[in-house]
């Protein structure tokens, strides 16, 4: 319907404009045929009018002559002037359109000639000389009066075509100009109803869409019309409802959600803290109030959180510990911080959540437990260090000769007494990494010595298994800080594992490279049957065996390796297939780290 507006109004500029220059077409070709006939008639009437006055003065001389010597010349000269007279006017009268007063003045003339020529027969007419002069010029003048009579009507239809044309050329500008007035204003009576019919919508759309922007979105567009502008209308207050549903849904799932969080956070026994990108504390669960109120809080956070909060806020990676080295106690309680960077697109919003995770139980546990290991194992090491020396002794058949059978019998109890002792001191190992007694000492180290005795010292055991050992080092490594007689544990563990489940004829793969976050990371491959996706995350727990393995061991080597590699402030995984070989890997930074 708009389009329809639209194109009616536009259709009746277009027909005014055309009918406007349809009129100054006609007017033009009726002012150029009448300016053309009457400039074509006068001007040969006006010429053959002159023409005649010559011709006449001629035929009047001729006479004269014939007046004073008659001879045949003369008469011959007379004759052609009265021929060429009587041909122009002959000529005159067919070319020159029939008109009655036109006619008139041709009649005059031909007579005022035939009197003319009559005065010529007369030449031996008896009289004075005086009066047929008189005559002959009375004759004359009469055949001029004649053509100038005609003349004189050429000029007055001259006259009366430029007065006609004046006429016309004022009417036709007077009607083009009324008409040219009247398009531009219907052009602007149109111009200006149709602006208030598109604007008055548009400005009310315009509104209503800048309250929907600055979040009033109770405006609806009125609609005042069944165009496509009321269509619009329609269109924008039903996405407008639409928004506003969302709002109120969006509301109240808000409101539900900040009440679940609120309970969340009141009823979580652990302390909480939320903090802004400043350092403010945003937020502070009761039991997070209760403990900021201790004297530890007085200046704000502690050391311990506050070193790792502004790396979390300052990296935006999680803070995660995992060992009690990194535990904080307050108020006689043990807490491991657990810091997450938080952020929220919506508000804008970055900062972190410190959750103090409550772990006094669990230390005092883990101590206790860690002190039970440990002096279980002390005590249990000096009987079965006494123990082995009797079976030693008795295979030196030292207090008597042994049958095959009882030989054979103290050879096993001597490698069970052996495989307990290596239990016990992993286990007294362990221990001392956990307490924190065994802490590394650490020093530059360059990584292709390191890597080339941890080849020479495994290299007897592959010789023996019938497998070898490539050592690959990134040619731009050069010292890494570590302690290098925990380290070696490690890499003899690791790489005594690559050959225990390698096949004979196999190849073992121990190399070094850089990382681009400051680290060097040590990988020992093998060739082994590898290990399931569910058993790689459970091998580094203490006592753990992976399902189906018939080589024996106590489940602590990869345990030890663990402790070792986080003392350096590294991280180790397992890489495995089913079939495809296994990968340990860790990590060691390049730089020394001080545990918090």
């Amino acid at each position: 319907m708009l389009r329809t507006r639209l194109l009616l109004g536009f259709l009746a500029v277009l027909a005014l404009l055309a009918a406007v220059g349809a009129h100054a077409l006609w007017t033009t070709r009726q002012l150029g045929r009448t300016v053309a006939d009457t400039i074509t008639v006068s001007a040969r009437g006006l010429l053959a009018a002159e023409q005649l006055k010559q011709a006449a003065n001629r035929l009047g001389n001729g006479l004269r002559q014939l007046r004073s010597v008659e001879s045949f010349a003369h008469r011959e000269e007379f004759q052609r002037s009265r021929d060429a007279l009587q041909r122009l006017l002959q000529a005159e009268a067919e070319l020159t359109p029939a008109a009655a007063e036109r006619a008139r003045r041709l009649e005059d003339i031909e007579t005022a000639v035939a009197r003319l020529a009559a005065r010529a027969e007369q030449l031996d007419a008896t009289g004075r000389p005086l009066e047929t002069l008189q005559a002959d010029e009375a004759a004359l003048f009469a055949v001029l009066q004649a053509v100038e009579q005609l003349a004189g009507y050429d000029a007055r239809l001259l006259r009366e075509a430029e007065t006609r044309t004046a006429l016309l050329t004022e009417r036709s500008t007077a009607i083009f100009s009324l008409g040219l007035g009247a398009a531009v204003l219907l052009t602007l009576a149109l111009a200006w109803i149709l602006g208030g019919l598109l604007l008055r919508p548009i400005r009310a759309l315009t509104a209503s869409a800048t309250a929907l922007g600055e979040g009033r979105l109770e405006q609806d567009v009125p609609v005042t019309s069944r165009d496509e502008l009321g269509e619009l209308a329609r269109t924008f207050n039903t996405m407008a409802a639409s928004l506003r549903a969302y709002r109120d849904a969006m509301t109240a799932r808000a409101q539900r959600a900040q009440r679940t969080m609120e309970a969340t956070l009141t009823s979580a026994p652990d302390p909480l803290f939320v903090i802004g990108r400043d350092g403010t504390q945003e937020v502070r669960n009761p039991a997070a109030e209760a403990l900021a109120a201790g004297p530890e809080f007085a200046a704000g956070l502690p050391e311990e959180l506050a070193v790792p909060l502004q790396q979390v806020l300052t990296t935006g990676q999680h803070y995660l510990p995992t060992d009690f080295s990194r535990v904080v106690t307050l108020r006689d309680r043990h807490y491991l911080p657990r810091i997450l960077a938080i952020g929220d697109k919506l508000t804008d919003f970055r900062g972190a959540a410190i959750v103090l995770q409550d772990v006094t139980k669990l230390r005092l546990l883990d101590d206790a437990k860690s002190n039970l290991v440990g002096t279980v194992s002390h005590e249990l090491k000096t009987p079965l260090t006494s123990l082995r020396l009797s079976v030693y002794l008795l295979l030196e058949q030292q207090v008597g000769v042994l049958s095959p059978a009882q030989r054979e019998l103290v050879e096993t109890a001597r490698d069970e007494a052996d495989r307990l002792l290596r239990i016990l001191n992993d286990l007294l190992d362990l221990s001392r990494i956990e307490s924190g007694v065994a802490a590394p000492r650490l020093e530059p180290v360059p990584v292709a010595e390191l890597l080339d005795d941890m080849a020479r010292e495994i290299r007897p055991i592959l010789e023996a298994a019938d497998q070898r050992l490539t050592v690959e080092a990134a040619a731009d490594l050069t010292t890494v800080p570590v302690d290098r007689d925990s380290l070696r544990h490690v890499f003899i563990n690791l790489l005594t594992n690559a050959s225990k489940y390698g096949p004979a004829g196999g190849e073992i793969r121990l190399g070094a490279a850089p990382t681009d976050d400051g680290f060097v990371r040590f990988a020992v491959r093998d060739e082994g049957p590898g290990i399931a996706p569910e058993n790689q995350a459970k091998v580094f727990e203490k006592f753990y065996r992976v399902p189906g393995q018939s080589k024996k061991g106590a489940g602590l080597g990869l345990a030890i390796c663990r402790e070792i590699v986080v003392a350096h402030g590294g991280s180790i995984v397992c890489s495995s297939a089913p079939g495809r070989g296994s990968e340990f890997s860790f990590l060691i930074p390049l730089r020394p780290t001080q545990n918090p």
